[in-house]
């Protein structure tokens, strides 16, 4: 049975720092089905969790329901606490936090379930009329810590707080701006860069009397950076005028969109990795208004071509940022970064089972995502932190050797060492061995996480 006293001590440790968040009872009911989610290969509904942690037969199944439904816990306290997991093991403490947001849709079916709706839908085939992906489910706001780690190359999205939006309400950018004002403000003196697509360029935008943007805005230690929508109008900054009567301009001559832009730009020849692949390119950046999102706030345009690929736009790639210092081949790297989150929502659908639960509830549906979400970061943490050893990848390709060219692991390779882990503690000895370094230094921050 997958209980707290049969959890290697090493996973122990990264689920005692959410003690505060539970009753006793309800704790060892949340430490039981996130091992559960973990070990099981199959459905990952809430009965697949209980059968998962080897509890079937000692629980009834309404546990672990009751435990969605009606136990009191929040979701937003439980982020928190991971929030400072991730950023306390993987952040340097001199670094700033580099947030993506995105969202996506989980399919759901029934006319039952709650808060669910006809949202765009990115996976979804293209119809024969119109362009429109829609599908009916839930769809979730998600915010993800991305970590430069030693033994990957590419950058990881940690999933860290989820909300969901409603088919009527509040619109995704208000949903986004309220979980990264949560988590700039848990960590005030620390810079926090954002990342994401088109639809968030707006999150920092000026004041709006629309009902699904209004109150839209972020602490001023938070800078966003976003594609650039390629109708988008930018004019230029006002100059004053010496001895000129009345109120001084607020927008200068129109420059037209990135198109335009890239016309009458001056380019320069710069090296960016992105991607894993170090490539040269040709940048051209403005420091401009967009004034329909940004009312009279300098913003900067950043414009990337690619000289072995013709384009009949100008150039390939058009960001928007608040951020006016970082140089451009940072800030063209930084949102790179940005693909790491797509790469944590295939890994929630596809390994950890996230949206596989049947809840229809209004709470237990709000509450199923999140710690869905918050079982792969414990499973990824728990790798980076523990479990990584450098035969992984060997004994991979031992078993699987079509992947030659596999060189470092995957998200499944953690969840599967971990599951395997696991499985190990449950036939080993009554008297565990003794906790490592690491396992102590792990405890010791739950604890004082714990009495803070």
């Amino acid at each position: 049975m997958l209980q707290v006293q049969t959890l290697p001590p090493s996973l122990a440790g990264l689920l005692w720092a959410f003690r505060s968040c539970f009753t006793a009872p309800s704790f060892r009911t949340f430490t039981a089905l996130l091992a559960g989610m973990v070990a099981q290969p199959a459905r990952r509904t809430v009965c697949g969790m209980l059968l998962g942690a080897g509890l079937a037969q000692v629980w009834h199944h309404s546990r672990a329901h009751r435990f969605f439904s009606r136990v009191r816990w929040d979701p937003d306290q439980v982020a928190l606490v991971l929030l400072r997991l991730v950023v306390e093991l993987l952040v340097a403490p001199d670094a700033p936090i580099l947030l993506a947001v995105d969202d996506t849709l989980f399919r759901r079916s029934g006319r039952k379930v709650a808060l669910t709706g006809w949202h765009h839908d990115g996976a979804a085939p293209r119809p024969a009329k119109g362009n429109k992906r829609l599908a009916w489910g839930n769809n979730w706001v998600v915010v993800g810590v991305v970590v430069t780690v030693a033994v990957l190359r590419r950058p990881v999205c940690l999933p860290v707080a989820a909300t969901l939006c409603p088919a009527k309400g509040a619109s995704k950018q208000l949903l986004a701006c309220r979980l990264v004002t949560r988590i700039a403000t848990t960590y005030p003196q620390r810079t926090v860069h954002v990342v994401a697509d088109t639809w968030y360029a707006g999150m920092d935008g000026g004041p709006t009397t629309h009902p699904g943007t209004a109150g839209r805005g972020v602490p001023h230690t938070v800078t966003i950076t976003s594609r650039l929508r390629a109708n988008a109008a930018l004019h230029a900054i006002a100059q004053p005028v010496p001895g000129a009567r009345g109120r001084p301009r607020r927008i200068g001559p129109r420059l037209g969109n990135p198109r335009h832009l890239a016309a009458t730009s001056t380019w320069h020849t710069a090296s960016v990795h992105r991607y894993g692949h170090t490539t040269t390119v040709e940048l051209a950046q403005h420091t401009v208004l967009c004034y329909g999102v940004y009312r009279s706030r300098a913003v900067r345009v950043i414009l990337l071509r690619e000289p072995d690929h013709p384009t009949t736009n100008g150039y390939h790639l058009a960001l928007i940022t608040t951020d006016l210092h970082t140089p451009a081949a940072d800030l063209i790297e930084r949102y790179a970064a940005r693909w790491s989150i797509e790469v944590a929502f295939q890994d929630a659908k596809q390994h950890t089972g996230v949206g596989q639960a049947r809840n229809r509830t209004h709470t237990a549906v709000t509450r199923t995502v999140p710690f869905g979400l918050t079982t792969q970061t414990i499973t990824t943490l728990w790798y980076l932190t523990h479990g990584h050893h450098p035969d992984d990848i060997t004994n991979r390709r031992r078993h699987a050797p079509w992947y030659h060219t596999k060189t470092e692991p995957a998200y499944q390779d953690m969840i599967t060492k971990l599951r395997r882990t696991l499985i190990a503690t449950t036939f080993s000895a009554t008297n565990p061995a003794q906790p490592t370094p690491n396992e102590i230094h792990t405890l010791r921050l739950a604890w004082a996480q714990t009495a803070a």
